[in-house]
């Protein structure tokens, strides 16, 4: 696995690389890469092994890394197929503070991964209400990714959908 190729996170002296290096941010994303590939083989054991990795590599980088590896637990946990126990998580990480560390771009393809949840779920009106968060949120992050028109189309055919969907969809051409 690529991050085991990554410089330890100690020099000789004992003390963390300096912050504009990297390593941290980019041991904890790889980490957090491997859990989710493992969650979508059904790998359990793996996903917590390596979450459990990222979350104590990601402490020494503060909020920002935190937010990110909650923000893989509810999409490995939706991915295994634990929704409520994704659906849970998911509250209390956009409810908590930790939230306003990920950037807002970050945040809107999270938001985007949680309404594939609710979809997969039928749970149509929390799909389209995570849509139109995350456009709110990041615009182009919606307007961008071919992948989400046929999200939008999807949650915007049915009737409870939220009414801002209708004019999405119309805007995205669905």
């Amino acid at each position: 696995m690529a991050a085991r190729r990554l410089p330890p996170g100690e020099s000789a002296e004992g003390a963390l690389p300096p912050a504009g290096d990297g390593a941290p941010s980019l041991h904890v994303t790889l980490l957090l890469q491997a859990a989710l590939a493992a969650a979508g083989r059904g790998d359990e054991r793996r996903v917590a092994a390596l979450l459990d990795q990222a979350e104590a590599a990601a402490a020494v980088g503060g909020g920002f890394g935190r937010a990110s590896v909650e923000a893989a637990r509810v999409v490995a946990e939706a991915a295994v197929g634990d929704v409520q126990a994704a659906t849970v998580r998911h509250e209390r990480l956009v409810c908590g503070e930790q939230w306003g560390w990920l950037p807002p771009e970050h945040r809107a393809a999270y938001l985007l991964d949680v309404a594939r949840v609710h979809a997969l779920a039928g749970d149509m009106v929390r799909a389209g209400r995570a849509l139109l968060d995350a456009e709110r949120t990041a615009h182009s992050e919606v307007h961008d990714r071919p992948a989400v028109r046929d999200l939008v189309a999807t949650v915007a055919r049915y009737a409870a959908a939220p009414a801002g969907l209708a004019r999405l969809a119309a805007t995205l051409r669905v």
